[in-house]
């Protein structure tokens, strides 16, 4: 059994345990939840963003801790600053040591797409993902079946959410496309042994229809990269624990961006 079958398997349960308190009458009853969604379009494609999705992440199976001090508000904040055009927070707790309430601190302090990271599983967490303030949602194409990204995807913009697609391989990709989705990313990591290769997303890049957002996840330390995924037809940058992992993820970032 991989990590992610694990992950998957809690999700799974917590699903479940989550309809018993709140059903979906009470998750459209929240405040955020008729809130019209900041395009994820227009952000990476504004002149003054970087197309970097920058991510809030305490921890996650393969490193731990990665930090455990740096509020969420402070931090995301930091990120807006600097000029990226989207945000990710993590809401898995079990593995990543995220919440919800993340989710809905850094709506509150950003004027950005929001990217709910999380392993969905059920329309259930679609829904909550919008009434805790996320504009985007992501869609793990080696847990989902095709049928299941369609469905789930086509749910997704019902609600008015934008939705990010993401694959490891070709197969995922081919077997995945939809155009119910807005991005595809292309996961650098493997998410059965953790190792990481960018050679991930320079083999699928001209494999992804140029109507989607392309976008390059995990992997990318130094700006060099991203100047390297930028020419290769990427427009956007999932960066997660290379800011988290330091003392002051803003200032990481703001040095990141400078470099750029």
């Amino acid at each position: 059994m991989t990590i992610l079958d694990k992950i998957i398997d809690k999700k799974k349960q917590e699903v479940e345990q989550a309809k018993a308190v709140s059903v979906i009458a009470d998750l459209e009853a929240m405040p955020l939840f008729g809130r019209s969604c900041y395009s994820l379009h227009d952000s990476i494609r504004h002149p003054e963003r970087n197309g970097i999705i920058s991510e809030f992440k305490r921890a996650s199976p393969s490193k731990g801790i990665i930090n455990a001090h740096s509020p969420v508000a402070e931090v995301v904040k930091g990120y807006q600053a600097a000029g990226v055009s989207a945000v990710s927070v993590l809401t898995d707790s079990e593995f990543f040591k995220g919440n919800l309430a993340d989710l809905t601190e850094a709506r509150a302090a950003l004027q950005l797409p929001l990217l709910r990271k999380e392993f969905i599983v059920d329309e259930y967490q679609i829904v909550e993902a919008k009434a805790y303030g996320a504009d985007i949602i992501l869609l793990i194409a080696a847990v989902l079946d095709p049928k299941e990204v369609q469905v789930l995807s086509a749910f997704a913009q019902s609600l008015g959410l934008h939705v990010l697609l993401e694959v490891h391989n070709r197969e995922e990709l081919e077997r995945s496309i939809t155009d119910s989705v807005d991005a595809i990313g292309v996961n650098n990591r493997n998410l059965k042994d953790f190792s990481v290769s960018l050679d991930h997303s320079l083999e699928l890049v001209d494999l992804i229809p140029n109507r989607f957002i392309k976008v390059s996840e995990s992997g990318i330390s130094n700006p060099a990269t991203i100047r390297q995924l930028r020419e290769a037809g990427f427009q956007g940058f999932l960066i997660g624990e290379n800011f988290m992992k330091t003392d002051d993820p803003v200032q990481a970032i703001s040095e990141f961006v400078k470099a750029l």
